[in-house]
């Protein structure tokens, strides 16, 4: 079977296309599933850039979604044939977050998904939502449930509330979508005034170019009638996080989920203070949380946003889009 290898210490030109023997028979509990899809990540990134080390011959990619070949004994939850995603933390399946770094996580500290099979324990997938493409189903593991958390889970998202999302990658898209499902109004970022339009169409009732604009934090809260939003999804990091604390109103969330900008810098620590807003870091999120977003999708009929796919041997040249930042949603890799 086809896999994709990276060799240490990383770089898209150390990614290698191989031949490999396929796995056999599932063991108990144990599914054996044909992969078609995955989608690129920011943290997909970090490791196949060398950014995140891993250790050589890492196969990397941490959502993968596909059909089940063969099931082990004692599993009841899926049957051959059955289209399933990947999770993100295997171990997480429900309760309150455990897990604070990425050992289990799947293209990172354990083998991922740019392979043609792999067998895993049954409960490491969910089903894939009704009616979606492998490659739909593929954005949902990392971006989708992200944004899901950010919004619903640890935000209490509700109708009427305002949300401002930050750029035009996979987690700020689906935030907008899941905004927008739960009857939420949204004002969203970006450098391209393209990009501001087709957010517009696809229902953000404010748009603001960050680069014309660089204190859009207080623009914000002049769009809110100097109140500022109920949410932020904060994807930048400590290069857009004192902006984000402006937009914030009194009581506020903001949901620090991305380091787009960096690891480290200086928060207006006594403006968030006066602001009583809650600043939440989280990582993506657990298996219940992904059931309960796939079950929300169903009922609402939403599809992602695809902006562009890639063969499995074209892996580094989908990472190189993703660099370029021109992408508009997500990049995903298909066979």
């Amino acid at each position: 079977m086809k896999v994709v290898t990276l060799k240490a210490p990383g770089g898209l030109d150390k990614l290698q296309v191989q031949e490999t023997e396929a796995p056999g028979e599932p063991g108990p509990g144990e599914l054996r599933v044909r992969l078609h899809a995955s989608s690129l990540n920011f943290h997909d990134y970090g490791v196949v850039a060398g950014m995140i080390p891993v250790e050589d011959g890492r196969i990397p990619m941490s959502d993968g979604a596909g059909v089940v070949e063969a099931v082990g004994e004692g599993v009841e939850e899926f049957a051959v044939g059955d289209a399933v995603v990947s999770t993100f933390f295997p171990p997480w399946l429900e309760g309150p977050a455990r897990l604070g770094n990425f050992a289990t996580t799947p293209g990172d500290g354990v083998d991922g998904y740019a392979r043609e099979r792999v067998v895993r324990p049954a409960h490491w997938f969910t089903r894939q939502p009704a009616g979606y493409s492998h490659i739909e189903s593929a954005t949902l593991t990392t971006a989708g449930l992200t944004a899901w958390r950010a919004l619903v889970v640890d935000g209490g998202l509700k109708a009427g509330d305002t949300v401002l999302v930050l750029g035009t990658g996979g987690v700020s898209i689906f935030a907008l979508q899941f905004a927008r499902l739960m009857g939420a109004r949204v004002i969203a970022t970006s450098s391209s005034d393209d990009k501001l339009d087709r957010l517009r169409k696809m229902g953000a009732e404010h748009t603001i170019n960050y680069r014309d604009d660089p204190r859009w934090g207080k623009t914000v809260k002049s769009l809110t009638g100097g109140e500022g939003v109920d949410h932020v999804v904060e994807v930048g990091g400590p290069g857009t996080l004192p902006e984000s604390i402006d937009a914030v109103r009194i009581g506020g969330h903001i949901s620090l989920i991305g380091v787009l900008t960096g690891r480290e810098g200086e928060i207006p620590t006594a403006k968030l203070m006066a602001k009583q807003a809650r600043l939440q870091g989280l990582i993506v999120g657990s298996r219940r949380h992904q059931l309960e977003m796939i079950r929300a999708i169903e009922a609402d009929g939403m599809k992602p946003v695809i902006d562009s796919t890639f063969g499995l041997e074209e892996i580094a040249e989908a990472f190189r889009h993703q660099e370029s930042g021109r992408h508009f949603g997500k990049i995903c890799l298909t066979w």
